[in-house]
């Protein structure tokens, strides 16, 4: 199986991480990568960790070498510069360029997933691309609306009823046909992605305490309560609305095949708590199977070889697996 692996920005951590993450026999058993982005990159971060790079063949058909591995040179014969640890815009285009590659390939089912580095959102925006992200880019490219952001490790689940906006755009952006479309797109994911033939979702309230029956907000009560009703009435087991602190707190979400929370840092903030170095950020609803690793550009220990590719190595072996249950639904 040929898995997609974007570099990420080229002055972050995505190259190295991905680097070691071809050092592990697990990933090289399981998968053939297909890296994507400059070979002067590779070739550069390759030297700042001390190793030789790998031998890189620039050709879709041809055979590899023993640690041979498959490379989609995005440069086109450009000028490549690596500035460690700096935030440019030529980088978030170098990098975005890489995620075009990656895309066409999934489309064209040359690959079976997408595994996406790290970028940097201020560098894409920079460079021209008005997305606040890799999920929104992925939708827009892919032609969904409806996609949802999924984080997903051995412990839990969690799903975004809102993404990359101000926290004082949710209440907003809250509704209850909204929240009833990502509950089905959340159920369809755990069925067809990860084999879960009755999922659980697990819904978070939106104020401290879940509103306190209205006393603290009156989102929960006229919005995500009727939302719940209603998917309820549509074969989709989901309950709540949970206080986040104490849901987390107490364990609860062991209970549950996905969580959905409604906003950004409501999800992540545990996730990342509870999963941080082994989590994985996947993109439900897209036609395509893409994963990334669960944290960013790092641009502080940028070339300094103190960089964990635990995520990465999760979001290929993860990528991996959906495609694989997805295979299988056919």
């Amino acid at each position: 199986m040929r898995i997609a692996i974007t570099l990420g920005d080229p002055n972050g951590i995505g190259p190295e991480v991905v680097l070691k993450c071809l050092d592990d026999p697990l990933i090289m058993k399981r998968i053939e990568p297909v890296v994507i982005g400059a070979k002067k990159v590779l070739q550069v971060h390759a030297k700042a960790l001390g190793r030789r790079p790998p031998a890189l063949v620039e050709n879709m058909t041809a055979s590899l070498p023993k640690r041979g591995i498959r490379l989609v040179d995005t440069s086109k014969g450009q000028e490549v510069s690596v500035e460690m640890g700096k935030l440019i815009p030529r980088a978030g285009s170098m990098a975005m360029n890489a995620v075009d590659e990656g895309i066409r390939l999934a489309k064209q089912r040359k690959v079976s997933a997408l595994v996406t580095g790290p970028i940097s959102k201020l560098a894409i925006v920079r460079a021209g691309y008005n997305f606040p992200g890799h999920t929104e880019y992925l939708a827009k490219k892919t032609k969904v609306k409806d996609q949802v952001m999924m984080m997903v490790s051995r412990e839990l689940r969690i799903s975004l009823a809102t993404g990359h906006i101000s926290l004082k755009q949710v209440p907003e952006r809250l509704t209850i046909n909204g929240l009833v479309a990502k509950l089905k797109r959340v159920r369809l994911s755990l069925i067809r992605d990860f084999g879960i033939s009755q999922p659980k979702i697990a819904v978070l309230g939106l104020n401290p305490h879940a509103g306190e029956n209205g006393v603290l907000g009156s989102e929960e009560e006229e919005v995500i309560i009727k939302a719940i009703k209603d998917a309820g009435n549509r074969g989709i087991i989901a309950l709540g609305p949970f206080p986040a602190d104490g849901f987390f707190g107490s364990g609860q979400y062991c209970g549950y095949d996905c969580v959905l929370a409604m906003y950004h840092d409501q999800g992540l903030a545990p996730f990342k708590i509870l999963s941080f170095g082994s989590g994985v950020n996947f993109t439900a609803g897209l036609p395509i199977v893409r994963t990334s690793p669960d944290h960013g550009t790092a641009f502080d220990i940028a070339g300094k070889n103190q960089a964990n590719e635990g995520s990465m190595v999760q979001a290929v072996l993860q990528a991996a697996s959906i495609a694989e249950q997805r295979r299988s639904n056919q």
